[in-house]
């Protein structure tokens, strides 16, 4: 027999025991069947139940996320199974060091995705036989919903079961932290290290399938109500007094997701009552039948939102993806007449000065508190601009919300990827539905006073010169090629991008005063323009983003300035496609 043959044979093997096992018939059948074409000859399956058997799903600051589908490597009862008993030992244990013999709490979300709701309960059962008082909301609701439960019932911690704005087949498991299982700046946000590779080993610990207690009862279903209270707190945030207009027609698509009537509830009760829903994709559907990938960013995702938007005379589309913590925002640009979405850098700009505008009518009123301004190190340097402008703080991260919501004295926050913070007091994570209400009471106010959004946009241009981004995804098959273009790049590398030679060249993987470690370069030219190139950290891409900045001497320059930034950043990027060798 040779080495590849008793390769296979312990693969059937290790699918048969696994079939054995799996508490889902389906997933249990479907293996079955895999295991008996690969053993037939059928390339495919074998190449299929290979991937299935490569390895452990890890479990790491994202939580888990994968396809579903039978086996060790994909999203299932047996992997999530294990990861909440691993993730009960670890709160129980991080409880118990804080404060000992008290009962551990936590809550458990969940969204429209095949499978959501039964690993949710499944959970819930594991975390209450732990002696873990558990809550599982009442039914299929936003992430941003999940994250404010955690810090409203002072939980130690929570689930959320989502793969947000991946494809159909995936599902994923994220957790969050809160109450004394993490510091103060922690509660209620995403985990970070060193909690992710604690909870990994908590759950490597877990012993064999069938030691894993799960109740029959006793974990307290959250009653409706828990919605009811999020909206109340969200719609609170609206600035009637300052900022009163409500006349916007507004078109929102929650893409198929579970966001929708949470979202209408809260843009209702501030006063915003000419919302239409995309029919299409008003409601949850885990098939997402009208968009080939459920991201609001993704070419084609709001086609049938504009096409609304047109036939009905909207001024503002807002999108939310399918967990409804991201939004964006799309109008009919001016200077040529058609819809585009806006870039998220677009937005958050926009809110930040909106977010400044509010703050100086509280001043007025005598509230002269300010706080902290944060985005990603990926994102624009134009919030930066806006803070300073205003003498708020402003603070530069790594890349996700589990970082830009632990910034001490947060009052807004925003990444690129279309990740707004607006109320971290009560969500300590991204929300696209109270995004989307501070995006629709600004569009308001433009309307109010004749303009349009874009003209907001400039003249914060004006002021602060006018910041172009763009970017680049190289998506790979191979997680090797990684490795290999990044490895490229540290040991050639580029002189110049644009025709502008590099000053500075920082090689973030070594960490700074600022920022810990992560895997990315960063580039700044001597006209200030910057790339930084790092891989994803939830997909198989390489990511690319190019910001330029440019001076503007008055309005009528403006049209100018944008397309000599255009021209500086198709010359960037076929740069920086050079230095990768593409």
């Amino acid at each position: 027999m040779t080495s590849s043959d008793a390769e296979f044979e312990k693969l059937i093997s290790d699918a048969g025991e696994w079939a054995a096992q799996d508490p889902d018939p389906v997933t249990a059948a479907a293996l079955s069947e895999l295991a008996g074409l690969a053993s037939n000859g059928v390339a495919a399956a074998r190449q299929q139940l290979e991937d299935s058997f490569s390895g452990t799903l890890q479990f790491g600051t994202a939580g888990l996320r994968a396809a579903l589908g039978p086996g060790p490597n994909r999203m299932n009862r047996v992997v999530v199974r294990r990861a909440a008993a691993g993730l009960a030992a670890f709160l129980k244990d991080a409880v118990e060091a804080a404060a000992p013999g008290t009962r551990p709490r936590a809550v458990v979300g969940y969204d429209a995705r095949h499978n959501s709701d039964v690993f949710a309960r499944e959970s819930a059962a594991i975390f209450t036989a732990a002696g873990i008082e558990t809550f599982l909301m009442p039914s299929a609701l936003p992430t941003p919903l999940l994250a404010y439960a955690v810090r409203s019932l002072d939980c130690d911690g929570g689930v959320m079961v989502t793969a947000s704005h991946n494809p159909p087949q995936d599902n994923g498991y994220k957790v969050y932290l809160g109450g004394r299982a993490v510091e103060e700046s922690g509660r209620g946000s995403q985990i970070v290290a060193p909690y992710d590779s604690q909870i990994a080993a908590s759950i490597e610990a877990v012993g064999p399938l069938d030691s894993i207690q799960l109740a029959e009862s006793g974990w307290t279903e959250l009653p409706a109500s828990i919605t009811g209270e999020y909206e109340a707190a969200m719609a609170g945030l609206a600035d009637v007094e300052n900022f009163p207009a409500r006349q916007l027609k507004i078109v929102l698509t929650p893409m198929h997701g579970v966001g929708g009537e949470t979202a209408v509830s809260v843009l209702n009760a501030a006063g915003f009552t000419d919302v239409s829903l995309v029919e299409e994709q008003a409601e949850p559907d885990p098939d997402f039948p009208t968009v080939s990938f459920p991201n609001p960013e993704e070419p084609g995702a709001l086609d049938l939102a504009l096409a609304a938007a047109a036939r009905l005379g909207a001024d503002i589309v807002l999108a939310n993806d399918p967990d409804a913590d991201r939004a964006a925002v799309a109008a009919q640009d001016p200077d040529t007449g058609a819809w585009r979405m806006l870039r998220g850098d677009e937005v958050g700009a926009l809110l930040g000065a909106h977010v400044v505008a509010r703050h100086a009518a509280d001043v007025r009123q005598g509230d002269s508190t300010r706080g902290v301004f944060a985005n990603s190190i990926v994102s624009s340097r134009l919030l930066s601009r806006i803070a300073a402008a205003a003498s708020f703080a402003h603070e530069e991260t790594l890349t996700g919300f589990k970082w830009i919501s632990r910034v001490p004295g947060l009052v807004y926050g925003y990444e690129e990827a279309l990740g707004y913070c607006v109320a971290p007091e009560l969500v300590r994570d991204k929300d696209g539905i109270s995004a989307s209400l501070l995006i629709a009471e600004l569009a308001a106010a433009a309307k109010a006073e004749g303009k349009t959004i874009f003209d907001t946009l400039d003249e914060i241009y004006l002021v602060h010169g006018l910041h172009a981004s763009d970017q680049l995804s190289i998506r790979v098959a191979d997680l090797g090629l990684l490795d290999a273009m990044m490895n490229r790049l540290r040991a050639d590398p580029p002189e110049s991008f644009g025709g502008s030679a590099i000053e500075t060249f920082v090689d973030l993987a070594q960490g700074s005063e600022q920022l810990p470690p992560t895997d990315g370069l960063l580039y700044l030219t001597k006209d200030l323009s910057r790339v930084i190139i790092r891989p994803s950290g939830t997909e198989p891409k390489l990511k690319c983003y190019l910001e330029v900045i440019k001076s503007v001497g008055s309005a009528a320059e403006l049209a100018e300035t944008r397309h000599a930034a255009r021209t500086t950043l198709d010359h960037i990027l076929a740069d920086v496609r050079e230095a990768l060798g593409l």
